[in-house]
């Protein structure tokens, strides 16, 4: 593999394709902390958004590869020393939560669209994501990146179909000063529980070798991860102020919008990007129990341990989806928001660089 595609492709692949199914495949998130405040709020949010991201994942995967650690917890080690079991805590809490997001997403959408019972939805789901991990790491990093484009490119055949229902008039994006401090406590919050899904996806980001490479990484990658939401917050114009109810937004947008052909091919697309969000997170945490038990041992588990991991992760995850995913990301997202800005963010802007420098 080459060089630009080890840096430059495969991890932004990676992280886009875990981070866009619960978020952009449903379009609920996007609804919940930008465009619920305005469309001039909700731009001047995802640029917050991006700017964070951008920053955060430079200095992850700088640290990572200055301290030569590519499992979360080795990670939290070395960046909070004897509190490092505080981001495990909190990521186990995230990682049930955006599981019961995304099952309760495809529930939802199997049992609206087909009246597939939803707990048959959750069974399918749960069988999908074991079968991609029982593979391992790098038969889902391939699977990530090619499910990468192909959902780029239904979210890019949706917005052509929205963009030409704005008849050429021009789009309204005020700034109002009031909504102005809500836009950027929406933008922040989304940025920082999501961001926390980078020392958990480290196992992508092995080939950088330079602190250039780093950065150059995490800004792609910031920049990939936030042009979907700039994307639906724009088309979500059309939408305003019904869709701030709707639980999955851009399926409502297709029906009122698009071609009806559109539809199926959107739900294809998006109970597959459900899948391998559920799939690239199961793999973190697979990550992390493989360095626990096996750490002597390059290849890790076997198959069927990995598949099993899986199962009990979804299964727990299905109590969760019981709440809704409007409740979900509402409230979770928001308070995992706060914790992970404590433990993660915090040390990492402040004592990053000095921990690298006592290592050396």
């Amino acid at each position: 593999m080459s060089r630009w595609l080890q840096v430059y492709v495969m991890p932004p692949a990676v992280f886009v394709s875990v981070i866009m199914g619960g978020g952009y495949g449903t379009g609920r998130e996007v609804v919940e902390y930008f465009s619920r405040y305005g469309n001039g709020e909700g731009l001047l949010g995802v640029l917050v958004s991006t700017l964070l991201f951008a920053v955060v994942f430079g200095l992850t995967f700088d640290f990572a590869r200055r301290m030569g650690t590519y499992e979360y917890r080795e990670f939290f080690r070395q960046l909070i020393g004897p509190f490092w079991w505080t981001f495990e805590l909190l990521y186990l809490l995230l990682f049930f939560l955006v599981l019961g997001v995304l099952s309760s997403a495809a529930g939802n959408i199997l049992s609206s669209r087909f009246g597939v019972p939803e707990y048959l939805g959750l069974t399918m789901m749960l069988a999908v994501v074991a079968a991609m991990v029982f593979f391992g790491r790098e038969v889902l990093e391939r699977i990530l990146t090619a499910w990468m484009f192909a959902m780029y490119g239904v979210f890019l055949l949706y917005f052509v179909f929205v963009l030409q229902q704005f008849n050429g008039n021009a789009v309204d994006v005020p700034l109002s000063v009031e909504a102005v401090p809500g836009a950027l406590k929406g933008g922040s919050l989304y940025a920082l529980y999501n961001v926390a899904l980078a020392p958990v996806l480290l196992f992508a980001v092995r080939g950088i070798e330079t602190r250039k490479e780093a950065f150059g990484c995490g800004a792609v990658t910031a920049a990939l991860v936030m042009l979907p939401a700039a994307m639906f917050h724009f088309s979500f114009f059309l939408g305003l102020p019904e869709i701030l109810d709707e639980a999955v937004p851009v399926y409502w947008m297709i029906e009122q919008y698009a071609p009806s052909w559109m539809l199926p091919l959107y739900l294809v697309a998006l109970l597959g990007t459900l899948a391998q969000t559920g799939a690239g997170l199961v793999q973190g945490v697979i990550e992390r129990v493989e360095f626990a038990l096996t750490p002597e041992r390059d290849d890790g588990m076997g198959h069927w341990p990995r598949a099993l991991i899986a199962i009990a992760a979804l299964g727990i995850s299905a109590g969760f989806a019981s709440l809704g995913i409007i409740s979900l990301i509402a409230r979770g997202y928001s308070a995992m928001a706060v914790g992970f800005a404590i433990v993660y963010v915090a040390p990492l802007l402040l004592f990053g660089h000095s921990r690298i420098r006592t290592r050396q």
